[in-house]
Formats: C-alpha cells, structure tokens, sequence
C-alpha cells in the first residue's frame, strides 16, 4: 500500500524577540522557545546554517528539544549559495555537511539552497553543483569526510541509518523558468516562494515533494495572511497531496510576528492536530 502523502507546516526559525510574550507563552524562558516550537509543529526551517557553519553539538541539542518523529528543514551556507554561487564549491559542501547537519540523524528534512537575485540561470553551473548535492545522509557523510583542515576537531562524521536526502532550490532570478527540466531530472524541488511580487512565483513540480515558503503575500517579510488567502494556499496544498506529493510550507513573514500565528491558522486549514 502506498504511503499517505504527509504535510508539514512550520516556520523559517523560531528564536524571535517580537514572539515573546505573544505566540510564546509570558516568561518562556529562552532556551525552551525550541521546545515550544516542537509541541505545536511538526517542523522548522533551521535558517541559522545559512548565515555560518553551526557546530554538532548545537544541532545535537536542536535535536533533543524536539519530539521523535519532528523534521528539521536546513537552510544551506549562504558561503556556497552567495559568495561561490554555486562555482568551485567542492569543499565548502563538504565542510557544510561536516559541520554537523548529519547529527539530526531522523530528524534531518529537507536541504534549502537559497539563491541571490542576482544569480542567472547557468545551465552547465547548476547541473555540476546539482551533481555534488548528496541523495542520502550515506552519500552525505562520504562528502563530509572530505572536508578540509578549517573542519579539524569539530567535524561530525557518523550517521545512525543511510536515509534518503531531499533538496529544494529557490531562485530569484526569472531566468530560472528555463531551470524546471534540468530540475525535475536531478529530483530538486523548485522552491513556490510568495514574496509579494519582488521575486518569481515559481510553481512547477520537479520532485515527489513540494517545498513552499512564505514571506508575505502583501508585503516582504512583513504582513500577515488574511483568511481567503490561506484558504487559496490551503487548496492548492491540497492538490499537491491529491497529487501524492508530500508539502513542507514554511512561513517567513516574521518581521511583526506573523508567521508562527499564520502557520497555526494554515495547518488547520489542511493537517488539523499538527498545530
């Protein structure tokens, strides 16, 4: 029997200082925002790796503030995204996936790779960079071994099962319409990012999965959504799942702590009891 199609819906990160005392409950102290998160989500995009290299026993802890079957989405390192832009990067994934990414074990989702506006599709750079992306945390702690001195005495090499790997890309450049086929032939999911116009909407299927982020459908980042667009985005979350697609939506819209209240208001809508 094949296996129910499975929605998670969560935020992108959860240490803010605008949720306390409004989503988090008065006097949550800090180290338990985590926790928090875990009781009412099923997931959460970790979004602190693409700023640096998080260390294992950071991920270690993440992991341990959170119930079994609750999945981490990772964010990958802006250093590969936004600096190499995707160019000469055979160490820095290594070094990323050394890091400590791998120490989530079960709880290690979905892989974001988030790229700069400036950033043009380049058929022959987004099909080697492609290529490297790891397909299993197996495949994921071979790359990592090949990490380089920076790594030494900090690296996490070990994994507790081979598990299949997912990524999603998100492109901000239109020139990356042209990007679907090469895509959906490496299974990498074309992030549907809503970002009240400033960027492309992309919404074509290009992997078994859908990955979904909103920043804001009126305003980046900033305004919350109104009922009848949580209803458009619930039905169209709905035909991905009647597709057989699994769908991760992730709210971004955080700057008036919006997002963890919208993200509880969309999974009623379509996965009741996950928030």
């Amino acid at each position: 029997m094949a296996r129910a199609p499975v929605v998670r819906i969560g935020t992108s990160g959860w240490r803010y200082p605008r949720w306390r005392g409004d989503f988090y409950p008065e006097g949550l102290a800090q180290r338990r925002e985590l926790e928090y998160i875990g009781s009412r989500f099923s997931t959460v995009e970790l979004n602190g790796s693409f700023y640096s290299l998080q260390r294992p026993e950071s991920y270690r802890r993440w992991r341990a503030a959170v119930p079994d079957d609750f999945l981490f989405a990772v964010k990958g390192s802006r250093y590969i995204t936004h600096m190499l832009r995707l160019r000469d990067v055979e160490t820095a994934p290594a070094n990323f996936f050394a890091s400590g990414v791998l120490a989530l074990g079960s709880a290690l989702g979905p892989l974001l790779w988030q790229l700069p506006e400036r950033e043009e599709f380049d058929p022959e750079v987004l099909t080697s960079f492609l290529s490297l992306l790891p397909r299993s945390t197996g495949e994921a702690l071979e790359l990592a071994r090949r990490h380089d001195d920076r790594m030494s005495g900090r690296a996490w090499l070990q994994i507790d099962g081979d598990r299949p790997l997912r990524h999603a890309l998100e492109p901000r450049s239109v020139s990356f319409g042209e990007a679907e086929d090469l895509l959906r032939g490496h299974r990498v999911a074309m992030t549907v990012a809503d970002t009240a116009g400033r960027f492309p909407l992309f919404d074509s299927v290009t992997a078994d999965f859908v990955y979904v982020r909103l920043h804001g459908a009126q305003e980046l980042y900033t305004s919350g959504y109104t009922d009848a667009e949580l209803d458009e985005w619930a039905s169209r979350i709905r035909e991905w799942t009647d597709a057989g697609l699994d769908v991760y939506a992730y709210f971004d819209n955080d700057a008036r702590g919006h997002a963890p209240h919208d993200a509880v208001r969309l999974a009623e809508r379509v996965a009741p009891g996950i928030a």
